[in-house]
């Protein structure tokens, strides 16, 4: 069954769709939820509340643009909705001056213990970190998305660069 098939047919609420489409981009959204989560269990929790919302929205998809496009786009939006609802994401009046940069190439740590310290990330910097580092969203984009200031935004960018650069050098003398 081709995808646009497979989109009528979800649209129709046939299950047997809803399971294939599920099999097909359950990784690739599973991988989005756990970037934006504290642990597995809540990445799961995510997963299964973007999926509600995809097959609830399903009828709003009009083949305009790209279908793996709008359902990332609505797990991003049904993973924040669930954090502004919870208000694990308070405005912060802080203002940091400049970008902290972190020079990764000389640090050694790997992909699993980088995604380890961002999950550990307080919510407010580990979601303003995902969407501007890992989903190229602007901090205006970003502000508007949570409910914040610009500014905020930049603030929070750098406060998470300047906690994962300190775990990562703490990491690295570890090692040494």
């Amino acid at each position: 069954m081709d995808l646009e098939e497979l989109i009528h047919n979800c649209k129709k609420g046939k299950r047997q769709a809803q399971a294939e489409l599920y099999r097909k981009y359950s990784g690739i959204l599973f991988g989005m939820c756990l970037k934006y989560s504290r642990n597995r269990t809540e990445a799961e929790d995510n997963l299964h509340d973007s999926f509600m919302t995809i097959f609830s929205k399903m009828d709003q998809y009009n083949f305009n643009g790209s279908f793996e496009g709008w359902i990332k786009r609505i797990t991003v939006n049904t993973v924040l909705q669930k954090f502004r609802k919870e208000q694990y994401l308070n405005v912060v009046s802080e203002n940091v001056g400049e970008e902290i940069e972190v020079d990764t190439e000389q640090m050694d740590v790997s992909l699993s213990t980088l995604l380890g310290y961002i999950q550990e990330l307080p919510n407010k910097y580990r979601i303003t970190f995902n969407l501007y580092v890992l989903d190229g969203y602007s901090h205006k984009e970003i502000s508007e998305m949570l409910g914040t200031s610009t500014g905020t935004s930049k603030s929070n960018l750098a406060r998470a660069k300047m906690i994962l650069r300190e775990k990562i050098e703490k990491e690295n003398i570890n090692i040494a």
